[in-house]
């Protein structure tokens, strides 16, 4: 699906070869992925299976690294722990860096590298390995300066491809602000003027990157394809200990502003001052702390429910994570602004009813699987709630489950799309 602005549309023919960038998804050594993390990996994996010759390009502090597929065919093996990652090298006692997991990610690149390059030699660098019609892919959605997209046009019909996740920053900054709302409106206008191709996860976010850039000008043709859904991400492991006593609530996500577990923690005080908190459901909030939540990660130190039907993980893996989804009466999800919206999508997909805001995309992409409620009507929420724990202690975990099957999207259906224009 196009866009409307007027700059003329890529070519669908298969590109001779793609650079994708690697900065950030080489951030993932040793801490648990986010939502924009999955779709990176997921990214590298395609890239690297697929046919079409592939680099990656990743910034380090020393300058830019070049591998070649074989290069991040071996770092996606270490990503997902197939293969240890090296030691420090003597280049990263000159970047005097404390952090000795990136050092060590560093090291590995220089290690794995055709080439690397100060800033500076960056164009001349491309111009040396890259053929004629190279695509440069970033999904990344925090770094995408202006000297790399100069650098891929200096390679003959280069060509510049951007993922944009969602214009949250833009349309909500005094609400969520991870990244600050100038920068990332500077990020924003030079995805309008230097790329040739914008790709979208959901109609929603096409609509609204059309409504920002507008404002500015010529708009990149656009595709949107919806996100994949990895099919053996919620499976069961056998003998893994439970978490929590069932029956339980989920809340998956980064703990921040626009994710509203505020509002989770209001319905569970509400009823714990109807009945004893032990007789409760329990609520679940796992995700990392994020940003401008000082406030509420002071409430949920310090709430009297914690450890008696309020837990709370940050760290949990794919594994735990999954047992913890896949066995939950509902996931809740109550956040005011998604660009697609990974954790109810996933637990649709295992089958696990999903309460959460009405929201236009996930009306997109979950149809009438959810239960909607507007996060001011606490009242649906706590009827939700209810029924659903009543549902899942009435038919051990097996009855209460929706009647509606929703058919989750896969990454195979969105590279189809993606890889034919990109």
């Amino acid at each position: 699906m196009h866009g409307d602005g007027t700059k003329p549309a890529i070519t669908t023919d298969s590109p001779t070869a793609r650079l994708f960038e690697l900065t950030r998804v080489l951030t993932l050594k040793g801490r648990p992925p986010t939502g924009v993390d999955r779709v990176c990996l997921a990214y590298l994996r395609a890239i690297v299976r697929d046919a079409t010759p592939a680099w990656g390009l990743a910034r380090t502090k020393l300058g830019y690294v070049l591998v070649d597929k074989d290069g991040m065919r071996q770092l996606l093996a270490r990503l997902v722990g197939q293969t240890p990652w090296g030691k420090r090298d003597w280049l990263s006692r000159l970047t005097r860096d404390a952090d000795n997991s990136k050092s060590e990610t560093e090291a590995d690149l220089r290690r794995l590298c055709v080439a690397r390059t100060a800033p500076s030699g960056l164009s001349r660098m491309l111009r040396r390995h890259l053929p004629a019609g190279s695509v440069y892919i970033n999904v990344d959605h925090a770094n995408f300066p202006d000297r790399v997209s100069r650098a891929v046009k200096s390679v003959k019909d280069g060509k510049v491809v951007a993922f944009v996740h969602d214009t949250i920053p833009l349309d909500l900054a005094d609400f969520e602000v991870s990244k600050p709302t100038e920068e990332f409106a500077r990020m924003f206008e030079r995805m309008r003027l230097n790329c040739d191709l914008l790709l979208a996860n959901s109609e929603v976010t096409r609509q609204d990157v059309v409504r920002h850039m507008s404002k500015a000008g010529d708009v990149p043709p656009i595709v949107v394809a919806h996100l994949g859904i990895e099919g053996d991400l919620f499976q069961i492991v056998n003998n893994m200990p439970a978490l929590v006593s069932t029956p339980y609530f989920v809340f998956v996500g980064t703990i921040s502003p626009r994710k509203n577990v505020n509002v989770l923690l209001d319905l569970w005080e509400q009823m714990a001052s109807e009945q004893p908190a032990d007789t409760l459901p329990h609520l679940v909030v796992a995700g990392r702390r994020g940003w401008k939540s000082e406030a509420l990660f002071e409430r949920l130190d310090a709430s009297p429910l914690r450890g008696i039907c309020l837990h709370e993980f940050n760290q949990l893996d794919d594994a735990s994570l999954g047992n913890l989804v896949a066995g939950a009466s509902g996931l809740l999800f109550p956040s005011g602004a998604e660009g697609f919206g990974l954790p109810p999508v996933e637990a649709a997909a295992a089958g696990v009813p999903v309460v959460c805001n009405e929201l236009p995309v996930m009306r997109e992409i979950l149809g009438d699987y959810p239960i909607y409620a507007s996060v001011t009507d606490s009242y649906s929420w706590l009827q939700a709630i209810r029924m659903l724990a009543r549902a899942d202690q009435d038919a051990q975990g097996a009855d209460g489950r929706p009647e509606t099957r929703f058919e989750p999207p896969t990454w195979e259906a969105h590279f189809n799309a993606v890889l034919r224009v990109t």
